[in-house]
């Protein structure tokens, strides 16, 4: 190899060395411990992170992050990380309570995730969670969720910068709920004749008045 091609090689890999100093330290210290550690712009750049789930909670999951190890440094990143959890809403959606009762059974500890981050509220972060299903395919839970009729499409906030990854995410959670919809599952299930006929009964002035009569009947012989 010339001299030239030498140098040329040389200046490369101190480049790359000096690029991996540089960054060593930010690398080491990749885990959030809490929503409020995330920096604002992995936030306004939509970041995906890596987490294991620890419990599904009213508003959401409780998710430990999983940093990326550098395997030569691994025992020392372990060590210096702290405990904590992140507060992790799905977003884009209303759910039901029958959606957590899914969502219970479907992710449990120690369940590995990505979830997208798309906002920062408070102490919570709302993102778009992919759950792995085998070591090829994942599934959007929020997307799964909205298939199922186990929830509502709502407006997904925090990424007024970024119109077109909105849209994206946003039809995608449209057409779930249009499924849902189309089969008649969860909140979208058409009553049967029964159930109409008796909604329309309890629901008739008829009923109501005949309801008040034996109400009063009823009180008037117990005195």
């Amino acid at each position: 190899m010339s001299d030239r091609g030498s140098n040329a090689l040389g200046s490369s890999l101190g480049s790359a060395v000096q690029f991996v100093d540089g960054h060593l330290q930010a690398v080491r210290m990749t885990k959030f411990t809490s929503v409020l550690e995330i920096p604002n712009n992995f936030i306004d750049k939509s970041i995906k992170l890596r987490g294991r789930i620890h419990q599904v909670t009213e508003n959401g999951l409780e998710i430990e992050h999983i940093p990326i190890y550098l395997p030569f440094i691994s025992s020392l990143q372990r060590k210096w990380q702290s405990d904590g959890l992140l507060m992790v809403r799905l977003a884009g959606l209303q759910m039901t309570d029958e959606g957590r009762t899914w969502l219970t059974e479907q992710v449990k500890s120690p369940h590995v995730i990505w979830f997208q981050l798309l906002r920062r509220d408070n102490s919570f972060v709302d993102c778009m969670v992919q759950l792995n299903k085998g070591t090829i395919f994942s599934v959007s839970l929020n997307e799964e969720i909205l298939k199922k009729g186990l929830g509502r499409a709502i407006k997904i906030e925090g990424l007024h910068s970024n119109p077109k990854l909105y849209w994206r995410l946003q039809t995608k959670l449209l057409k779930a709920e249009l499924k849902a919809q189309k089969k008649g599952k969860g909140i979208w299930k058409e009553p049967t004749i029964l159930e109409k006929i008796s909604n329309n009964v309890q629901n008739s002035n008829i009923f109501q008045h005949l309801n008040n009569l034996f109400s009063w009947v009823k009180s008037f012989r117990n005195k």
